[in-house]
């Protein structure tokens, strides 16, 4: 029988490098894929660090490696959407679209014209092939990987049907110790290397440095409210404004578009306070106390709402009241938190939580969950 032919990415990291040990131990053709995505002059940048460890695994695993320069992809679809949500006043999140239209479009494009079969990577989820009288075909189930403390499901959440299919993830059934101790038993190279950080390919820079590429520095007001003077926020921008009537000024910031809801770091004020709205019409920052009403709702939308199997869908009908499940506001919420879904007429999802959430920053990314499947997810609006 034929091996089937798996391009793998190699990232320079050492969960990319053990997956591709173990597709050789299952006995595929392995051939690595380095993907060029971004470059910079600044010590930030582990481009070329990547490339080289990349290079010494492929070398001590004997396969081949092919690099892509996707620079250009990367540009228009990543870092130009990065600067555009800022400037609006919102958090975006690149990883997950990272995946969705990178590594799993552009990569999955390239890999297929080359005739690979699949690609795979280092991620910590599973997939699992369902077959049901629902449908005449094969469904893919996206779910957590076993290892609860790294699952990587939620950066997955935008894939669909056929990006599962073609996709592998080696490292789903293993915790991220039993990678570390398999990595040292075949003496990877990279055995001992840290994990990344920071900005999906773009390295472990602060947000605001990175931005200060392309916005100028703006100074201008931090408003303050107490806590016990602010309800919970209306989703009526106008509602606002009798109790930011009541805002003192406590200090400047360099750029409302530098800072996200719920930030308490790099307000260069005397006492802790936290992000509650950002302005970025009048350049102003309103902050408030930890505990105050208006960091906490019930209840978001989520806009252009994906399902990664669209049978999922039919579980969720918009005339059903209590369509209930579970969700994560942010990638480290664990665990995942009960909510019911509400599907709209527009294609978002309205998403209602049992306990109030705290700083829900628009931007990000929200993602549903039943039990461990990934249901799909939505942009927070």
């Amino acid at each position: 029988m034929k091996k089937e032919k798996v391009l793998i990415w190699l990232s320079g990291g050492v969960d990319s490098a053990v997956a591709a040990a173990l597709l050789l131990q299952q006995g595929y053709e392995v051939v690595g894929g380095f993907m060029k995505n971004y470059t910079s002059d600044t010590g930030t940048c582990t481009t070329y660090k990547d490339a080289e460890e990349a290079i010494k695994v492929a070398k001590h695993l004997g396969i081949e490696l092919m690099s892509f320069d996707l620079q250009k992809e990367y540009q228009e679809w990543i870092i130009d959407y990065i600067f555009s949500e800022y400037q609006k006043g919102v958090t975006p999140n690149p990883d997950v679209l990272c995946n969705s239209l990178i590594k799993f479009d552009v990569f999955l494009k390239k890999a297929l014209e080359l005739w690979f079969d699949k690609i795979a990577t280092g991620h910590y989820a599973r997939i699992r092939q369902v077959q049901d009288a629902s449908s005449p075909s094969p469904r893919r189930q996206l779910r957590q990987g076993i290892d609860k403390r790294k699952d990587q499901s939620y950066f997955l959440s935008g894939l669909d049907q056929f990006q599962l299919s073609k996709s592998l993830f080696p490292l789903g059934e293993l915790t991220k110790p039993q990678v570390r101790e398999k990595a040292k038993e075949i003496w990877l190279p990279n055995a001992e290397r840290k994990d990344s950080q920071g900005l999906c390919f773009i390295g472990n820079v602060p947000i605001r440095q990175f931005l200060m590429q392309r916005f100028p520095i703006k100074t201008w007001d931090i408003l303050y409210t107490p806590g016990e003077n602010l309800p919970t926020p209306s989703s009526t921008p106008g509602e606002w404004k009798p109790y930011e009537a009541t805002a003192t000024k406590v200090g400047t910031h360099q750029g409302a578009y530098f800072y996200t809801i719920g930030q308490k770091q790099g307000l260069g004020l005397n006492f802790k306070a936290y992000v509650y709205r950002i302005d970025i019409e009048n350049n102003i920052l309103y902050v408030t106390d930890k505990d105050s009403s208006a960091l906490k709702t019930h209840e978001l939308i989520a806009k252009d709402w994906h399902w990664i199997d669209p049978q999922s869908a039919k579980q969720f009908p918009a005339s059903e009241p209590e369509n209930r499940t579970s969700g994560k506001i942010r990638y480290r919420q664990i665990p995942a938190v009960a909510c019911q879904l509400s599907p709209l007429e527009n294609g978002n999802m309205h998403v209602i939580f049992d306990q109030e959430q705290r700083a829900v920053a628009p931007g990000q990314v929200f993602v549903a969950y039943q039990g461990e499947i990934c249901l799909g997810s939505g942009i927070i609006a």
